[in-house]
């Protein structure tokens, strides 16, 4: 069984998983296939999509990005106190993406150039950046930063309202937020590059066998540069759509999220050793853990017990992932 086979293998148990737990929340909840709560799973998911896609490159080259949560903070804290001191909302989102992809930049080139761990040179960067968050801020919520400021995270396409009687907007359909058509985007890029281009090729080449790629004449520090910036960058745009959703930009955001991220991808079929993966498998890994939390909150299930439930599927993925290594 070829790497492809395996990958489709599962990515199939993955579409079955989410399709199985759809099923059993429709049974348990009437409002868990309303159109509201369709895009609201939908908006919840967005980040992690953004974080994941990011994971998946830098796991198919064989690396790993711990920083991606603490990246976020400091991208959508950058572009907040931007904001805050009078530049326009655009421009300050954009040198907040640029602040992600600098920071992903610094990984790769500890890990390329000064030949860190990944787990080490990515850890070192998520201190680095909490750190500075926490400091720029002084570790208080920037607020006050305008409408304009939340149209990225709140704004919707389509959406269609009319006044009542009593003159308040009724909600006809919600339209399509902003960032998911932004997620839809950015998946289908990704997933052509990494299909259709040399680039993707060459990275699931990096992932397979590192030396192998070099003798082939693939430049692999330049592979593996560009997979942490793009990881990195990604980050930098998760933390201005999350910080515009809030209209607030929040230094505490962001805990944790690198491991959904992860999570998003191995589940979806990435493979920890690398030289396998899709971004699709990684959509639907994402909808996995949006699906289960947004079902086992509308089931009134802890925020202590959804822990327990997710971290418990992580592990059987890995498992499993680490079963279909070992074949």
């Amino acid at each position: 069984m070829n790497d492809r086979q395996k990958d489709l293998i599962q990515k199939f148990a993955a579409l079955a998983g989410l399709l199985a737990l759809m099923l059993v929340f429709s049974l348990t909840s009437s409002a868990f296939f309303s159109v509201g709560n369709a895009m609201t799973v939908s908006l919840q998911v967005t980040s992690i999509v953004y974080l994941g896609i990011g994971a998946t490159f830098v796991i198919l080259t064989g690396g790993i990005d711990l920083s991606v949560g603490s990246v976020l903070a400091l991208s959508g804290v950058t572009a907040g106190l931007l904001v805050k001191g009078g530049m326009p909302v655009a421009p300050a989102m954009v040198l907040g993406v640029a602040v992600g992809a600098l920071c992903g930049a610094i990984n790769g080139f500890c890990v390329t150039r000064l030949r860190l761990p990944p787990f080490i040179a990515t850890l070192g960067m998520m201190l680095v950046a909490r750190g500075i968050a926490l400091q720029l801020t002084d570790a208080r919520a920037v607020s006050g930063l305008g409408d304009a400021f939340g149209t990225l995270g709140n704004g919707a396409l389509w959406r269609i309202e009319e006044i009542d009687e009593q003159g308040f907007p009724n909600v006809i359909f919600p339209g399509i937020p902003y960032p998911v058509l932004l997620m839809v985007v950015l998946a289908v890029v990704a997933g052509l590059l990494l299909r259709r281009t040399t680039l993707g090729r060459h990275i699931h080449a990096v992932g397979s066998n590192g030396e192998a790629a070099r003798l082939s004449g693939v430049n692999v520090n330049r592979v593996t540069m560009f997979a942490y910036v793009t990881s990195g960058a990604l980050a930098g745009l998760a933390g201005c759509v999350l910080m515009s959703r809030l209209v607030t930009a929040q230094p505490n955001e962001g805990v944790m999220y690198e491991l959904d991220a992860i999570a998003a991808a191995v589940i979806g079929g990435t493979s920890l050793i690398g030289g396998v993966g899709t971004i699709s498998g990684t959509l639907i890994g994402a909808f996995v853990i949006g699906v289960l939390r947004n079902g086992l909150n509308m089931n009134g299930v802890s925020s202590f017990t959804q822990q327990i439930i997710i971290g418990g599927v992580i592990l059987v993925t890995v498992w499993i992932d680490q079963l279909r290594n070992r074949r």
